[in-house]
């Protein structure tokens, strides 16, 4: 069996070689492609850096990877990582998708942001079952236990039906394992979403800071077993249709079954230097905030 492990933290992140460790551990096939720096909150976004048209890659490996594991730092976020793996750009196409382990928690909706969940979301809109593990820690001290519950997740994971395209989102309390209650289902707590502030304007730009919405007791929700010592476990849907019965809009125009129309898929990655479409440099904004002459 052949895993692809990602993550949206980074090449450099430790937390690479935590799911390298378990795929390995069970006998697999292991190939890690992860983004070569920073990408949490890329969601399942698409975007890269081209250079000359191809997707551009980096000799780096995370810290304590085995010898023999073969590894590429990728110019992309990881969700368009896990996409173009699904098509042969590591190898042959993977078996299973780990993502992480992240860097903090990713429960309730903060979910929806999250470039480790994303990156395991589209592997299964491609049709590979796919884990994503968190840790509730910027600054891990006890990834031993994030490998005892991934043990236990990517077990279960194995002997689920191979089309499910449903991803099983994993949260583990920075705990050592003896302090570690066990491992339960949970529902995404209601809150969770990131709140944007604009702290400063100026000519061509503006400074946000962000914070989380502040937690609520909610029992047996992702969140609130977490902080009670628990890892969680809560499967979560890659997009779909749920019209629920639901009137629409809709109208009938003037066009016959008779018009066809080309369909765009627009722009997917960014080409150029590294950095994403859009982003601002330090030296644009310096620029950009000078006197005119």
């Amino acid at each position: 069996m052949r895993v692809l492990i990602t993550n949206d933290d980074g090449i450099q992140s430790e937390g690479l070689t935590v799911l390298a460790d378990v795929a390995l551990a069970a006998g697999c096939e292991v190939v890690v492609a992860a983004p070569h720096r920073q990408y949490s909150g890329a969601s399942a976004s698409l975007t890269a850096q081209e250079v000359d048209g191809r997707l551009a890659l980096v000799d780096e490996r995370p810290p304590g990877l085995p010898d023999g594991v073969v590894s590429y730092g990728v110019k992309a976020a990881p969700a368009l990582i896990a996409f173009v793996a699904a098509y042969g750009a590591f190898g042959e196409r993977p078996d299973v998708v780990l993502s992480g382990v992240n860097l903090g928690a990713n429960t309730g909706r903060a979910t929806l942001h999250s470039g480790t969940v994303g990156a395991a979301l589209s592997a299964a809109t491609q049709g590979i079952p796919a884990l994503a593990v968190s840790i509730a820690s910027a600054n891990p001290q006890h990834w031993p236990t994030a490998r005892l519950v991934t043990q236990r997740a990517f077990d279960w994971l194995l002997q689920q039906p191979p089309d499910d395209e449903r991803v099983l989102n994993i949260n583990v309390p920075d705990i050592p394992p003896e302090q570690l209650r066990g491992l339960r289902p949970a529902h995404l707590a209601s809150f969770g979403a990131v709140q944007a502030r604009v702290r400063e304007k100026g000519k061509g730009y503006v400074v946000l800071t962000y914070s989380g919405v502040t937690a609520r007791e909610e029992p047996g929700s992702d969140h609130e077993l977490l902080t009670r010592g628990w890892a969680t476990a809560t499967l979560l849907t890659a997009p779909y249709d749920d019209p629920g019965g639901t009137e629409l809009p809709s109208f009938e125009g003037n066009g016959d079954a008779s018009v066809s129309v080309d369909i765009s898929a627009g722009t997917v990655m960014s080409s150029g230097d590294d950095r994403p479409t859009g982003e601002i440099t330090e030296e644009e904004v310096l620029d950009a905030d000078a006197p005119e002459t």
